[in-house]
């Protein structure tokens, strides 16, 4: 008798994961509390600006990813980048400065001072840490490049890919395969080098060189062409209540759907909530295990999109966008250039941008007015873009708890979860507080050898 399996979400974790085991020919059922697949993935069309209101796109860093688009009919749907998204922003004293992408325009660069360049040289020289598992990035970065490389390099990097303080990341946890460069080669050039011959042999593509890819109508279009395959496997608007043992050494799991109260038996559950939602389910079964993942900090973040008048933006529109680093002191976190780095975006002579507020550096901003704030990126968002008319379209989510961050100290979580999962053999958690956060790292780890 094959296994039966419950899969707890329908993000594009839950989803990825649930599709390689029913094609294994497992019994899958997927619980979502939603009445739609995706999670996070949001995709909307409004009047002819096409809107992610969470991962706008994802890099193709693992052969599995085009695996799975092609699996679920997409290959057609799926585009990548154009070119030009290659050219990131940084603002300092007010100005946009390309970040350099080669030696060559690294030693012209303006975006460092000649004492930083050479601190950078010295590099290969800098010996190991003695503390790895304990230190930030910010701390790791000083070490090894200086403290003007992580002011004007690594915080901005930090606060564009996690929300996050690299004051309090840590780089074991949230920047592992840096933090191998270092354990395995000694530093971050050496590695580099070696590294890449070691990826080459696996079939995989570093973050810095991989493609990046969306779909015509969105990130959505992957967890909904997921869905459609398993349409018979999900269960919408259903509330995971519980997760309790029984007496046959399988799982109960009870759910609430439609005002009535469910329960289903699995030799294996896979749950793919986020921590503080999975802290709830799990709770009765392990207190410790609910304290771990309620402790685990998801800082606020708001997603506002801006439609323009091509013709009111002065400047040319020649990148991916642009992050901002703490020390410039703005009340938001960067710009993506929506329009310019993928087709259908919006109507040929408007544009569209994508911008971040609040994260980890600055929660708080949410205590005032959201028309006031908004008022006030606005205001610094023409500035910066040398836009003179006003938005014809402005549309915002708040994620109230919208990245896990890999904080210090959160080697000790991941060692209490695998414990966890020794002792309840059948259970797994999964999702992107473990194992990396992008898209690209929960299509990675989306394979599981089930027990």
């Amino acid at each position: 008798m094959s296994k039966k399996i419950v899969v707890l979400g329908a993000g594009i974790s839950g989803l990825s994961t649930a599709y390689w085991l029913v094609k294994k020919g497992y019994d899958v059922t997927i619980l979502e509390i939603k009445n739609e697949p995706g999670g996070s993935m949001i995709s909307k069309k409004i009047d002819g600006f096409l809107i992610d209101y969470g991962p706008n796109s994802g890099l193709e860093t693992t052969p599995l990813i085009r695996k799975l688009v092609e699996e679920v009919n997409l290959s057609d749907k799926m585009i990548y980048a154009n070119a030009a998204a290659s050219k990131r922003y940084i603002l300092k004293n007010g100005e946009l400065i390309p970040l350099p992408m080669s030696p060559g325009s690294f030693i012209r660069t303006k975006l460092f001072s000649p004492g930083a360049k050479f601190r950078l040289m010295a590099e290969p020289f800098i010996s190991k840490s003695e503390d790895g598992y304990y230190q930030s990035i910010a701390q790791f970065v000083r070490r090894r490049l200086g403290g003007e490389f992580l002011d004007y390099a690594i915080d901005p990097f930090v606060s564009g890919v996690f929300a996050g303080d690299p004051e309090k990341l840590s780089v074991k946890s949230a920047f592992p395969k840096l933090y191998r460069l270092e354990e395995v080669y000694g530093g971050l050039i050496k590695g580099m080098i070696k590294g890449a011959r070691e990826r080459k042999q696996r079939s995989e593509e570093s973050k810095q060189s991989a493609k990046m890819f969306s779909f015509l109508e969105g990130m959505q279009s992957l967890p909904n062409a997921l869905a459609d395959k398993l349409k018979d496997n999900i269960v919408f608007n259903a509330k995971v209540l519980s997760v309790a043992g029984s007496n046959d050494k399988r799982w109960n799991v009870t759910y609430e759907s439609n005002d009535n109260r469910e329960s289903l038996t699995a030799d294996t559950v896979i749950s793919t909530l986020p921590a503080y939602i999975a802290s709830e389910v799990f709770g009765e079964l392990d207190q410790k295990l609910a304290e771990h993942l309620n402790s685990i900090y998801y800082p606020p973040v708001m997603v506002l999109y801006l439609g323009y008048n091509k013709k009111d933006i002065k400047r040319e529109l020649d990148g991916f966008g642009f992050l901002i680093p703490s020390k410039e002191k703005r009340h938001f976190l960067g710009a993506i250039w929506s329009s310019s780095i993928f087709p259908n975006r919006s109507p040929e002579d408007k544009a569209a941008f994508t911008l971040f507020i609040g994260g980890a550096r600055s929660p708080r901003l949410f205590d005032t007015d959201k028309s006031e704030l908004i008022k006030k990126v606005l205001s610094e968002f023409h500035r910066i873009m040398n836009i003179e008319g006003e938005p014809v379209l402005i549309e915002d989510k708040l994620w109230q708890k919208a990245i896990p961050q890999y904080n210090l100290g959160y080697i000790e979580h991941e060692k209490y979860f695998e414990a966890f999962e020794e002792k309840h053999k059948g259970i797994y958690l999964r999702g992107n507080y473990r194992g990396g956060i992008s898209v690209g790292d929960c299509i990675k780890n989306s394979e599981l050898e089930i027990n």
